[in-house]
Formats: structure tokens, C-alpha cells, sequence
């Protein structure tokens, strides 16, 4: 464990469900661990005990929390599972496919789970959205949008622009469909499951519409990737939204878990789940205050988001991570741009670079 991981209370320590297993996290909650592909090596899945009406009467079942992206590997070890249904899960079916957010290792196998139980998906509205359009290839949000970008805010090696060209269809490869109707999930409508309420928590920064689940009766909070134990969340700014100001959204959102309790078990999507919500909300705001006042020294001198990728991320990079990284130092520039702390120009090259405002 890192110095800020041992402030946080692991209590299941380094326990893990095995591929294709359940382990109960919680009374009607269980943990699945799927392999992803990246340097990011996981995603967890989350099953919660539920009760629905149905075509065939009321029914108890699943509710199935985040999906894993479409690859064979991930299919396997949800086959798996249902295998072994009967004993994992009480022989009861999944009853709907609730998606914390748009992104493939969270939305890439909801239409086949869908079809496969015949159960709804239910996201929110905004996060909805943009997996439809990205799933189409929509001009803009497809892949080909990406090194426009990327170039003018100065990557101009070309043999990580034919990296990224190799990445046009990282979304589509990943998220190959998407269910056509949804049921929504809003901030303010509480989810219920069988006998128990979950308050949806809306964030934003990471993605358009994050969804956070918060269990007052079981103190639980399936957080997503809003909350992640040991790294910080990614926020990027993208081609599709190229003025956006993600890290001032991302700590706004942080503000909304201040009122849960500090001893709240937290599912993450990556790590392990554990304890400590208020030290962790800290430990995020410390770091993206840290990063921040990185950027500003840098910018002393006029830098581009390319520039500042080595002051923010100081170990190579893969053109996957490369891409996030960007993304993120873009971000933090945005957030300095916007509060006015930096000045932006576009430079007779075509790459936009910032620098500290004359006083």
C-alpha cells in the first residue's frame, strides 16, 4: 500500500472473488472481479439482491451494477457464474442491468445481458446518451475526432498519431451495441431493491451523468469510479466538448458525499472496497490542489497540454494512457483558464498554449 492507501480501512483485506465467483460485501450484495485488458487491470461488478414485478408476477432476482466491456474473456467469466447459478445465486434471474456510466468497461456487455435475461437497462439520461452515440460512431464523438484534438494541444509525433489512429474503434470494439430504450435513473428518485432504497448520486467530471448508489439501511455507497481507493478518477477533456471545465465538476461532486457517514463501506469500481470516505474525499482534493499548482509553475512559460503531460505524469506512457493523460493535463489547464489564473493563445503552428496571466 501507498502512504495515502494505509489512511483507508480495507476490511476484507486482500480477499478478492475468484473468476466467475461471488463474495457477499454486504447483506444482498455481492462482488464480482472481471480482467480488463489495460494497465488498469479490473473492473468490480456488483449483484444486489432484488424484487421486481414482472410478465410473470412479482419476482425475486438480481439487479446486475456495471457490466464489463464486450470481449470473449468477459463473457466467459459471466457465463461462469451463471453456471453456477444455483449455487452463486439462489437460482434467481437477473431482473434488470443498472450502468453507472458510459464508459466501455461499465456499459460494453449491457445489451448482451439485456437480451440475455430480458431485462431492462437503467442509467441516467445523460450517460444513456452518449453511450448511444458513441456506440454509432457519431461524427465528433467517434475516434477519428481524436488527433485533431490531441494535435492542436501539440502532439505532433507521428508515431503516436498512427497509434491513435490504430484506437478509432476503441469504443465501437468495446461497446458494439447498446440496448435501444432505457429506464431512467435520476438524482432525487430513490432506486428501490426488494426491501431496500439506494439515493442515486449524480456526478459529473469523469463522464456526462455518473451514477453513485448510497444505501442509508445497509451503509453501503457502490460508488463507481467517483471514488476510487488508490488512484484519482480520470477527468479529461475531450474532442466533443473541447471547452469543457471537468475538474471543477469532479470537486463540486465531491461535495455531495460530505453528508454520508465517514465509516459508509464504499464499492469502488477498481481497488478494493473500503472505509474512510472523508479522508479519501481530502486525499482527492490534495491531489488535484497539488497538480494544479504543478501546472501553474510550469506555465510560467507558455506550455501546451502536450507539454505538461511529463510535469503531470512522470513514467512512460502507452498510447491508451496517453490519451487520458492528455485529456487530464488539458483539464487542469481548463480549470486554471477558467478561474482566470492563465491566459490562452493559439500560436502560428496551430497548437493552443497557456501561460500565466501578467499581472
Amino acid at each position: 500500500m501507498n502512504p495515502l492507501e494505509q489512511q483507508l480501512h480495507y476490511p476484507f483485506g486482500e480477499t478478492l472473488p475468484a473468476r466467475g465467483r461471488t463474495l457477499e460485501v454486504a447483506p444482498g450484495v455481492l462482488w464480482l472481479r472481471m480482467e480488463l485488458p489495460f494497465a488498469l487491470n479490473h473492473i468490480n461488478l456488483w449483484l444486489i439482491d432484488d424484487e421486481l414485478d414482472t410478465a410473470h408476477g412479482r419476482q425475486r432476482g438480481w439487479t446486475v451494477v456495471d457490466c464489463g466491456i464486450a470481449s470473449d474473456t468477459t463473457r466467459d467469466a459471466w457465463e461462469v457464474l451463471f453456471a453456477s447459478a444455483q449455487e452463486l445465486l439462489g437460482g434467481r434471474p437477473v431482473l434488470r442491468v443498472l450502468v453507472t456510466h458510459c464508459h466501455p468497461d461499465h456499459v460494453g456487455l449491457a445489451d448482451w445481458l439485456c437480451q440475455l435475461w430480458n431485462a431492462p437497462l437503467w442509467m441516467t439520461a445523460g450517460e444513456y446518451a452518449f453511450a448511444r452515440m458513441m456506440s454509432a460512431g457519431l461524427p465528433g464523438a467517434d475516434g477519428s475526432a481524436m488527433f485533431p484534438h490531441f494535435r492542436r494541444h501539440g502532439l505532433t509525433d507521428p508515431e503516436m498519431e498512427n497509434r491513435i489512429q490504430e484506437r478509432k474503434s476503441y469504443y465501437t470494439r468495446l461497446v458494439p451495441t447498446v440496448p435501444v430504450a432505457y429506464h431512467r435513473l435520476q438524482e432525487g428518485i430513490p432506486l428501490q431493491t426488494g426491501n431496500f432504497r439506494w439515493q442515486v448520486i449524480t456526478g459529473f467530471g469523469h463522464s456526462p451523468e455518473h451514477a453513485s448508489l448510497y444505501c442509508p439501511e445497509r451503509n453501503v455507497l457502490i460508488s463507481g469510479d467517483m471514488l476510487l481507493p488508490r488512484i484519482s478518477t480520470n477527468v479529461s477533456v475531450f474532442a466533443i466538448e473541447p471547452e469543457a471545465n471537468p475538474v471543477a465538476q469532479y470537486l463540486d461532486s465531491l461535495r455531495k458525499y460530505e453528508s454520508l457517514p465517514d465509516d459508509v463501506l464504499i464499492l469502488p469500481s477498481h481497488g478494493k472496497p473500503f472505509r474512510g470516505l472523508h479522508t479519501r474525499i481530502q486525499q482527492l482534493r490534495d491531489h488535484h490542489a497539488e497538480r494544479l499548482e504543478e501546472v501553474r509553475q510550469a506555465c510560467r512559460a507558455p506550455q501546451s497540454a502536450c507539454d505538461i503531460v511529463p510535469v503531470m505524469f512522470r513514467r512512460p506512457l502507452d498510447a491508451h494512457q496517453l490519451t487520458f493523460a492528455i485529456g487530464e493535463a488539458l483539464a487542469h489547464l481548463h480549470y486554471l483558464w477558467f478561474a482566470g489564473e492563465l491566459e490562452r493563445s493559439t500560436g502560428s503552428d496551430g497548437v493552443i498554449r497557456f501561460v500565466m496571466r501578467s499581472r
